[in-house]
């Protein structure tokens, strides 16, 4: 409720008077620069889920917040190194299952990829492609050796090679109906 009342630029008024001798300037930088906090304030509190809000509500100041969030998810540079270690396992642990199609299992790589990115960690998209091409099941064995026989596996784009994969996966779908 009060972030609310201080994103709207209301819970001055609850909370204080303001005083007479204050210039317009300077009533109109300070409401300005109140508004710009408590908007963020209300942001910070609206983006995180409804567990991790419990855990922030009593921070009184949207630096606060900010603080308490990037030490709680990003910590130092020790435990940012074993996270992307643990995301990297379980990237190469990733094996695609015969019951998921292609667009789940590109999703579940470029998540897991998403979040070393997030950890300030490089993770290119050639290596989710190498990683693709590896360890897909071998029902795309075919198309897979046309792509290497054809182009150089090095240049292959993303996009170009879920493209690929899933007009096979189509027309597999429409063979068995």
């Amino acid at each position: 409720m009060k972030a609310h009342l201080e994103a709207n630029d209301l819970w001055e008024v609850i909370e204080e008077d303001y005083e007479d001798n204050l210039t317009m300037a300077q009533l109109k930088s300070h409401t300005l620069k109140k508004s710009r906090k408590s908007k963020a304030k209300a942001t910070l509190f609206d983006v995180v889920s409804e567990e991790n809000f419990t855990r922030i509500m009593h921070q009184n100041l949207a630096f606060e917040v900010w603080n308490f969030l990037k030490a709680e998810y990003e910590g130092d540079d020790k435990v940012k190194g074993m996270q992307v270690l643990n995301l990297i396992r379980v990237f190469e642990m990733q094996r695609m299952k015969e019951s998921e199609t292609i667009n789940e299992y590109t999703d579940k790589l470029l998540s897991i990829a998403n979040q070393i990115r997030l950890l300030s960690s490089e993770f290119s998209y050639s290596r989710i492609v190498q990683k693709i091409l590896v360890t897909l099941h071998e029902r795309f064995d075919a198309t897979i050796s046309v792509m290497e026989n054809s182009k150089d596996v090095s240049k292959i784009t993303l996009a170009e090679l879920n493209n690929a994969l899933q007009a096979q996966e189509q027309r597999r779908l429409m063979r068995s109906e």
